[in-house]
């Protein structure tokens, strides 16, 4: 049995008491609060179908009560300052440290479901992300990996390998870049957009560079970051010229004129043609398949100094709270991670992969189930109806070593910031453009990064 502070012991043999009291009456009916940031009303249906089927099974009531994302984190400070948690958070990343660190979370009870659930069951890189005092802030619930997405079929054709490495691609650029018929690449260069921002991170991340460590800010090193510049400076000289973000990346691989671009799994369905608003227009078919069986995905991706490599991954979470009735929060949890684990990532299958891959009995049980899951938005059809088996497990297997700066060092704030001052997308931009040297221009990051707190 695990360690339990004196306050949840207080709180669970008040709990235990509570039920044996109502048993004896014959009585058995709670109510839990449960929290989720996805408010659209097909999702929040979904959700409620799930709180209503926990219910059948249990008799415990399950509150489904929308919460604007951006609004979550001073939601979630006011109601633990009043007493008035919910029981259970669906939450980003972002808040699973400072939220145990505050007390807001109740992290031996998540540590309690993810044993009981099985840990080899679960993601490996969903869990490092979450990992906090020997166990877990929260349950990891979904997550994605930002991916290369190429031209297997010219790869192929032209014998390359794989962009698993900066080689590769630039290998691939070598042999594939012939503008304005078809670009290399379509790097992110718009210094004002998130995009850069999550593609520059995930390319800093393949060389093992982080502006980071445990103590907090962390000079770059020059030697490796100059590799990062170099690359990145190579693969935006073969994009096309301009304020380059995820609108133009995707126009120009859906008409065949990009050999690789990096995006989000969300492009998916409409690569296969299912979402009438973004339709490839690679031939006169909207809602051609050929481009989704002329495209393969790299999400594990690796730098000369990193040869391990890695993969930009985003992770959602069940946060138990330090407020909540535990046990039946705790039942919750673990009845939307495995009865309707299904049912939870259905919810937007094409960006919730999976991170629990399965049962201890049936390892791949969830994986399969979810590439048979329908998506799209003007037509749908199952993942694994557009997309081969190996393409899906390297969809699924990003989740296996994803990371983002400052989580394994404690630091996920910090580095959030530096990311949203956008210094990095600024200075990079100005290394392209030819205003300072390498050297130069890590110089300047250092300076730069160094000033925020």
């Amino acid at each position: 049995m695990t360690y339990q502070p004196k306050a949840r012991l207080s709180k669970l043999l008040a709990g235990a008491s509570l039920a044996l009291a109502l048993t004896a009456l014959g009585v058995h009916a709670e109510t839990i609060r449960f929290w989720t940031t996805e408010e659209q009303p097909e999702r929040l249906a979904k959700q409620q179908e799930m709180a209503a089927a926990f219910k059948a099974e249990t008799g415990t009531d399950v509150e489904v009560i929308p919460v604007t994302e951006k609004d979550l984190g001073t939601r979630a400070t006011a109601a633990f300052a009043a007493g008035d948690l919910p029981d259970v958070i669906y939450h980003t990343l972002q808040y699973t440290l400072p939220w145990a660190e505050a007390g807001i979370l109740d992290t031996e009870a998540a540590t309690d479901v993810i044993k009981d659930l099985g840990v080899e069951t679960f993601a490996p890189g969903a869990l490092a992300m979450a990992a906090y005092q020997g166990g877990y802030t929260a349950v990891p619930v979904d997550g994605w990996t930002q991916m290369i997405v190429y031209r297997k079929d010219l790869f192929d054709a032209n014998g390359l390998a794989a962009p698993t490495t900066y080689k590769a691609v630039l290998d691939a650029i070598a042999k594939l870049s012939n503008p304005p018929e078809m670009y290399g690449f379509v790097a992110a260069t718009k210094v004002d957009e998130n995009f850069m921002s999550q593609v520059l991170e995930h390319v800093f991340l393949a060389n093992g560079v982080s502006p980071v460590g445990k103590d907090g800010f962390k000079p770059l090193d020059v030697a490796k970051t100059t590799e990062v510049l170099n690359f990145y400076k190579a693969i935006a000289k073969a994009s096309p010229p301009g304020e380059l973000y995820w609108k133009q990346s995707r126009e120009l691989y859906f008409a065949g004129k990009a050999a690789m671009i990096i995006w989000s799994p969300f492009i998916l369905d409409e690569l296969a043609g299912l979402r009438d608003s973004a339709p490839p227009t690679i031939n006169d078919d909207p809602t051609t398949r050929d481009l989704a069986a002329a495209t393969g995905i790299v999400t594990n991706f690796a730098g000369p100094s990193n040869p391990k490599g890695a993969a930009w991954g985003d992770v959602r979470y069940f946060g138990i709270t330090a407020d909540a009735n535990t046990d039946a929060a705790m039942e919750f949890v673990k009845y939307s991670m495995d009865e309707g684990y299904t049912q939870t990532l259905s919810i937007a299958p094409e960006g919730k992969f999976p991170v629990r891959r399965g049962t201890k009995e049936d390892p791949n049980k969830f994986r399969d189930a979810w590439s048979k899951l329908p998506v799209g938005v003007d037509r749908k059809a199952p993942l694994g109806d557009l997309y081969s088996a190996d393409m899906i497990s390297e969809i699924v297997g990003g989740l296996d070593v994803a990371q983002r700066w400052g989580v394994a060092e404690g630091q996920l704030s910090l580095a959030s910031k530096m990311i949203n001052s956008q210094i990095i997308n600024r200075l990079v931009r100005e290394y392209i453009d030819g205003k300072r040297d390498a050297k130069a221009t890590v110089a300047e990051m250092n300076a730069e990064l160094a000033k925020i707190k």
